[in-house]
């Protein structure tokens, strides 16, 4: 699940409830995990990943998507959507009664090989009936590329190639695109430079930027992602998250980290930190800390933390 930030002159999207929960081994209850969505609901977000209707043997912390959607108190203004794989995924979203859909590549065929099966090629075509019937059925789609600046197995990935995927998609129809930091590893000036080439082919309201935090660079990479133009942000509440497919990455950028540098900039994203730290609570007891890779002692993540007065430390 992800709380995306989608601010009025900034999006927010949350992703903890999907992205945040997939790695996580402790079983969380259904009734929780509805408990947390309808407080994330009231935060302030703009739209809310739920779930992921995959398989429940690779992912089996989501197998309840369904019995969740059916059951959160849906807040008006919040657009509660689901990642799809394939048209199986589409039937079960359809069922739930998603808002919106979302599709998954990768700019590096090594990563799409691990993550799906299959290769960018590959999932383009598998997500094209998937695409036109969602579209049909007047949901919105958007389509994820991970492994967008850097790959754990094939390094740098290309701008161009970026571009190519994007440019694909799209073509298809999705109507947003995230683009993806999947291993947590782009510098600003990477993100500026890939957002250059993409700027002139989609515009900046078409563009979603989703960054992970392991080398403490993803606040800095939201700012450098505004600076641009872009407004639709993924984060995830604590920075939970990850993913199994890319040794070495560690969680989200924390959606609180996210509105407290924007709010530095004097940029109100409408995201209530105490709502947020109510929502995260409901979780902790479930989650496994042992599991958790911790920020960085001066990252802005830590910033926004309960504990962040000196006298005391989550750590």
């Amino acid at each position: 699940m992800t709380d995306s930030l989608r601010f009025c002159s900034t999006k927010s999207k949350g992703v903890r409830p999907r992205d945040g929960l997939q790695n996580e081994t402790a079983a969380i209850p259904t009734a929780m995990k509805i408990a947390f969505i309808d407080a994330l609901s009231a935060t302030g977000v703009d739209e809310i990943e739920v779930t992921a209707f995959v398989s429940s043997h690779w992912v089996p912390q989501l197998s309840d998507g369904e019995a969740v959607l059916r059951g959160i108190s849906r807040r008006q203004g919040v657009v509660y959507s689901a990642l799809v794989p394939n048209e199986r995924g589409l039937d079960r979203a359809f069922e739930a009664r998603v808002d919106k859909i979302a599709v998954f590549t990768a700019a590096s065929e090594t990563f799409n090989q691990k993550n799906i099966n299959t290769s960018i090629t590959g999932s383009l075509q598998r997500f094209k009936p998937v695409i036109r019937r969602a579209r049909e059925a007047g949901l919105t789609v958007r389509g994820y590329v991970s492994a967008a600046f850097w790959c754990a197995f094939e390094g740098r990935i290309a701008p161009e190639a970026v571009v190519d995927v994007v440019s694909r998609l799209t073509d298809l129809g999705a109507h947003e695109v995230s683009i993806s930091d999947t291993v947590g590893r782009a510098s600003p000036q990477e993100v500026s430079g890939l957002l250059a080439r993409l700027l002139p082919r989609l515009p900046a309201d078409r563009i979603a930027l989703h960054f992970h935090d392991t080398y403490q660079r993803a606040v800095e990479n939201v700012l450098t992602g505004w600076q641009a133009g872009i407004r639709t942000f993924d984060a995830s509440v604590g920075g939970l998250g990850g993913c199994p497919y890319a040794p070495g990455a560690t969680g989200n950028v924390a959606t609180e980290a996210v509105v407290k540098a924007l709010a530095a900039e004097g940029i109100a994203s409408g995201v209530n930190l105490e709502k947020l730290a109510k929502a995260r609570r409901l979780l902790d007891p479930f989650l496994m800390d042992e599991l958790r890779t911790m920020p960085a002692a001066d990252s802005k993540a830590c910033e926004s933390c309960e504990y962040a007065r000196g006298e005391a430390c989550c750590r």
